[in-house]
């Protein structure tokens, strides 16, 4: 039988009992708040070790969830929210990454590497260009102060947001220099701060892009500061060729496969879209024998990979019943085989020469910058096709035809479009947010099976955690930009005229 003592304790008695076992072991008062310190949980990290993790969680930027919205894919297996035009909330999981730059820039002021501190502005600004792109305004200048005491950030204006991104990229730009060190766990440029230049600059004007709706707005200065960049390429450089991408290959080891490499689904349910092939065979583009495998009746009939005839899509907003019937009569051009069947397959290019040149024929073309917008065009397909290694003779051959022929009078939309066709499972949500920006390509919404009442979405709900958590400073967000209610279908301050 056992027994236990049970002791009754006062709080007096307590504390006296403390405070004698702390005498008898010679245990001051700060000496006893180390017994609350895991020994086994580091405190500190090597800056090298927190940038490779950083780089792969920014740079991994494959998804299929931007194709459906963007009439690129289709899924027949169910109702994919995203191909319907309807999503709900999304989450605030870019703040915990931003833990950790904040933590790669507190051990680089530890250990006195300076160009680790020029990265931490730079992906602090990369994470936020992606948070607020979601939601609209966001906690900014009062997030990541926990160890502060301040668990209840409030929101920033979307405005204030991207004037702190800019800022941060030209510290950046500003802070990187041979003389401060070398750059370890490097898993995107092996150290070579020319390539990280030109990616921190590539990325400004991205971002200045992204802000053509506010062209005219005299706090931000969007054109002059583009210009600025472009017109002086020895202190800003940027891309100049497909080796300067930012990019994340794959190996065939576990854990370091292509993203979709061995999913069943592709090969049995995921389809091109049919407007999507429909302006790819329009123009006679090689990039469809890459992006698509021909269809059922085409294989059966003997049609060649490489014959634009071969190739046929579902419609994104029909209702799945349709599509599959279409299936079940020989239509619709699934993936190509080497998403899924290729673990290496293709880099994750979060940041492209050719988005870059596109970039430049839109500025261009928009008189922000004096350059010839039609070159950098064509500059921005050769790149897209050459990363594909598609032959010069075949690129000569694109250009001449009639629809990809430069037409001034359709700049944007030409421009704009050439660079929608080059994001197909590249470059995460830019082709989603360049239509928002600027209404190119269309996006049929016209089915039986679209929901949202056709209205596609321009941003996500914020996280329900924040109701929970930090009610009164989501809510006052929702009402400073002016929304009637938390929806998708509100317009934040980048996308209004």
């Amino acid at each position: 039988m056992k027994k236990y003592i049970i002791i009754k304790l006062n709080v007096s008695s307590i504390c006296v009992l403390l405070i004698s076992t702390l005498l008898v072991f010679n245990v001051s008062c700060s000496d006893f708040e180390s017994f609350q310190k895991d020994p086994n949980r580091a405190t500190e990290a090597s800056p090298a070790l927190l940038l490779t993790g950083i780089s792969v969680n920014a740079f991994s930027v494959i998804t299929t969830e931007v194709l459906a919205p963007c009439r690129m894919m289709v899924n027949t297996e169910g109702v994919w929210n995203a191909q319907y035009f309807y999503w709900q909330r999304a989450g605030f999981g870019g703040y915990d990454q931003l833990r950790q730059v904040k933590k790669l820039q507190e051990e680089a002021e530890r250990t006195g590497e300076e160009n680790y501190i020029a990265l931490a502005y730079f992906f602090k600004s990369w994470y936020t260009y992606n948070l607020t792109l979601t939601f609209g305004d966001i906690p900014y200048s009062d997030a990541m102060k926990g160890d502060e005491g301040n668990f209840n950030p409030k929101y920033d204006r979307q405005k204030d947001v991207f004037i702190g991104i800019l800022n941060d990229l030209r510290t950046a730009q500003e802070l990187l220099s041979e003389e401060k060190g070398n750059i370890n766990g490097d898993v995107i440029f092996d150290g070579n701060l020319q390539k990280w230049r030109k990616a921190i600059n590539s990325f400004r004007l991205r971002v200045l892009m992204t802000l053509s709706k506010k062209e005219n707005d005299q706090d931000l200065k969007v054109v002059q500061e583009f210009n600025e960049i472009f017109s002086n390429s020895t202190k800003y450089p940027i891309f100049t060729s497909n080796d300067d991408n930012v990019e994340l290959e794959f190996i065939d080891k576990e854990g370091n496969r292509y993203p979709y490499f061995e999913t069943k689904s592709f090969h049995t349910a995921y389809y091109l879209e049919e407007s999507f092939i429909d302006n790819l065979k329009e123009r006679k583009d090689p990039r469809l024998f890459i992006y698509a495998r021909p269809d059922e009746n085409a294989v059966k009939s003997g049609l060649s990979r490489d014959d634009f005839n071969a190739y046929s899509g579902l419609k994104g907003s029909d209702a799945i019943s349709t599509n599959v019937e279409r299936v079940a009569n020989g239509e619709g051009s699934r993936i190509n085989e080497r998403y899924f069947q290729d673990p290496i397959n293709e880099p994750s290019v979060a940041l492209s020469y050719d988005e870059i040149e596109f970039t430049l024929a839109e500025a261009a073309s928009r008189g922000w910058i004096q350059s010839d917008a039609e070159t950098h065009y064509k500059n921005g397909i050769k790149a897209s096709m050459r990363f594909y290694s598609i032959d010069d003779q075949r690129i000569v051959n694109y250009l001449a035809e009639p629809n990809v022929i430069f037409r001034k009078s359709n700049a944007i939309e030409m421009i704009v479009t050439q660079k929608y066709f080059s994001c197909y499972m590249r470059l995460g949500w830019l082709p989603f947010y360049t239509h928002l920006r600027t209404g190119f390509p269309y996006f049929n919404n016209d089915g039986a099976g679209i929901l949202n009442n056709g209205k596609l979405p321009k941003r996500w709900m914020y996280p329900e955690s924040e109701y929970l958590y930090n009610k009164e400073n989501v809510e006052q967000a929702v009402k400073d930009q002016g929304f009637t209610k938390d929806d998708i279908n509100e317009t934040p301050w980048i996308f209004q005229d």
